[in-house]
Formats: structure tokens, sequence, C-alpha cells
């Protein structure tokens, strides 16, 4: 194996994530699984489940596992994270990809903040953000217990830019962020410069939680859609594949000495001011 392609490696290297019957986490999955990793798919649907792991073997994944995750049952984390040592003796990175918006906290249009409910704000919040710290905090400490290993979460343009509507999501997701740091530190302080803690900040990619916010039936744009587009450089939406490059560099001993760092991946959305 050549020095580039050791520096990339991540054959037979065990990879879990959550939220991994979502659009996101089951294209990284993809990519994982044909670089030769080892993945572990979690999810709480489990005919959503089992379907993407249907759908992963059935293109050449045959390395996959999917097992039932509530990344708010501090309890159900620990016997899936008991589960998956005793399957694979460890955990080499964790992919926190569970999350996403909620349409009930969504402020609607001719709505304003006073009229949001903060029972759906505390919903939308608890899942991006306790989603991400409680997962981190049990199969984080399988990896801390090894002295290596990566942690890669997602974030969201939400958390740097105002977007408007979607206030729970985007103070979960700068939540996100700020632990994304904090955890990095925390890591390698008590716990060697062999772990590493990072994020990734998708920008607008057409799934199934946004796509009727930015097209309509006929697949042309909303005016929300088409405001994005306009200060998007690249002119698009992404592809939810674009995230699978990154992730393997974070996930690889390519980016062995990054961490604390959040990347965005936004076609430039995040560079332009709109003038």
């Amino acid at each position: 194996m050549s020095y580039l392609k050791s520096l990339f490696n991540v054959d037979e290297k065990v990879i879990v994530i959550t939220g991994g019957s979502g659009t996101l986490g089951s294209e990284m999955a993809r990519g994982f699984l044909n670089a030769g990793a080892k993945v572990v798919l979690l999810g709480t649907d489990e005919n959503k489940l089992n379907g993407k792991v249907s759908d992963l073997k059935k293109s050449g994944g045959e390395k996959i596992i999917g097992l039932i995750c509530n990344v708010l049952d501090e309890e159900n984390i620990r016997v899936v994270n008991n589960q998956i040592v005793t399957e694979f003796n460890r955990i080499d990175v964790l992919i926190n990809a569970a999350g996403g918006n909620m349409t009930k906290a969504t402020i609607g249009i001719g709505q304003n903040i006073f009229d949001m409910n903060i029972n759906e704000f505390r919903k939308v919040t608890d899942l991006n953000l306790i989603g991400t710290v409680l997962p981190t905090m049990i199969f984080g400490k399988t990896i801390a217990d090894q002295k290596s290993g990566s942690i890669i979460n997602i974030s969201s343009m939400a958390s740097t830019r105002v977007i408007t509507r979607v206030v729970g999501y985007s103070a979960a997701k700068a939540g996100v962020e700020n632990f994304t740091r904090w955890m990095a530190v925390e890591m390698a302080h008590k716990f060697g410069s062999n772990i590493r803690v990072n994020a990734i900040a998708p920008g607008f990619l057409l799934t199934d939680q946004n796509k009727n916010l930015l097209t309509k039936k006929d697949g042309s744009l909303t005016d929300r859609g088409k405001t994005i587009i306009d200060i998007t450089p690249f002119k698009r939406f992404g592809e939810p594949d674009e995230l699978i490059g990154t992730a393997l560099w974070l996930a690889s001993d390519a980016s062995k000495f990054v961490t604390g760092i959040i990347i965005p991946i936004d076609g430039g959305f995040l560079a332009f001011s709109g003038v």
C-alpha cells in the first residue's frame, strides 16, 4: 500500500453512524462501505433501518449491520454500545448524524417568534444537541478507553448564518459546534492526541426533510429555494454523497493533526455575503 493510500485507509475500521436510516447517514455509510470499512447503522424505525441495510448490501456493502438505537435514550445507547463492542471489539469512528429540523418547530409563514411552541423548540433542540451529546458520552467512552478514534458531528449552515423560521434547529446546531470544539479539547487533554473530534456543516442539500420548503411539487424552486440558490456561488443544491470525501478524510490518518474544526460543505454559501 502506498503512503497516500495508507493515510486515507479506513479498511476494516468500525464506523458507527447514528441517524443511519436518514439520507445523510446512509450516504456516508455507502461511502465507508465502498472504502472497505465495517459499518454499524443506527436508527429508531426498524422497517426503515432494515430497508437501508438491505439496500446497502445490494450495492456491495456486506460489512454492515443495523441496530435499533434512540439517541435520546441513555440506557438503550449503553446496550447498543455493548453489542457493538461484543461484535467488533472496538469503535474507530462515531458519526453523529441523527438530527434535522421538525415541521412543528418551524415558524410558519405569517408567524413570528412569539407564535412558536416552546415544547416543539425543546423537541428539536433535544434531538440535535442532546442527540449528539449523549451518544458521544457513551460511544465516545469506548473510543476514549481505546486511546484512539475519530468523532464526527453534523452541524449546519444554520449554526453561523441566520436561517429564518428555524430558530430551534439553529440554536441546537450552534450548540453542536461549541460542543465539538469543547470535546476536541477534552479528549486531547485527558485521553491523548490520537482522538479527534470535528464536525461537518452541510450547506443546502435536497433531502426528504427540506424538499417541500425548497421545491414545489413540479420541481421548480420555492421563493426560499430561489433565495438560497441566489447566494450560493455554485448555483445549485448539494448532493448527499458530496459529504463522503470529507467524512473519509476525518475518519482516516490523513487528518490525524486535525481536531476541533467545523468544515463547511456548502458550494460557497458561507463565504458569500450576497453582494
